[in-house]
């Protein structure tokens, strides 16, 4: 009697394998492929926005968009708060190595490459500038063109 409970139990093993094991069970998830990192080449470019009044930080954030356009990519620059302050004619300028450049001879680099630099709509007004209290090259945004152009596929936005 024990040998033939074992042989049932046996062929109940051997069928159960090859029973279908889809019939009302639920189907796996497939595994998730991973999704590819943003490449370098569908970046379109970078859109910087400025307000810290550091030299140093001021002054890496703008050696890092010079990088930008060398590489081909778009640029443009919004100045507000005392980041403003890069683009006001007779302010006072800080010195950095090893390039010796102040942040502002490297903004003013930038805008003979061709760069779009504005300060915010609210700099010049607050701070009882006009708009000739400006360096050459620099102008005023205008908030719905900057939405605009945060919202471009393929810009990126920092921040410094």
């Amino acid at each position: 009697m024990h040998s033939i409970k074992r042989q049932i139990a046996t062929i109940a093993l051997l069928a159960a394998t090859f029973i279908p094991t889809y019939a009302g069970a639920i189907e796996p998830k497939p595994i998730a492929q991973p999704v590819p990192a943003t490449s370098v080449e569908t970046t379109k470019g970078l859109f910087v926005v400025i307000t810290e009044a550091e030299p140093m930080t001021q002054m890496m954030a703008l050696v890092l968009s010079t990088q930008t356009v060398l590489q081909g990519k778009s640029l443009h620059i919004l100045l507000c708060g005392p980041g403003g302050d890069l683009a006001m004619k007779n302010s006072p300028q800080v010195m950095m190595k090893p390039m010796n450049k102040s942040p502002q001879m490297m903004l003013q680099d930038l805008i003979a490459k061709g760069v779009k630099v504005e300060v915010c709509p609210l700099y010049l007004p607050n701070k009882g500038k006009a708009q000739t209290d400006l360096i050459n090259g620099v102008s005023v945004a205008k908030p719905p063109v900057v939405a605009e152009n945060l919202r471009e596929e393929g810009v990126k936005l920092f921040t410094f």
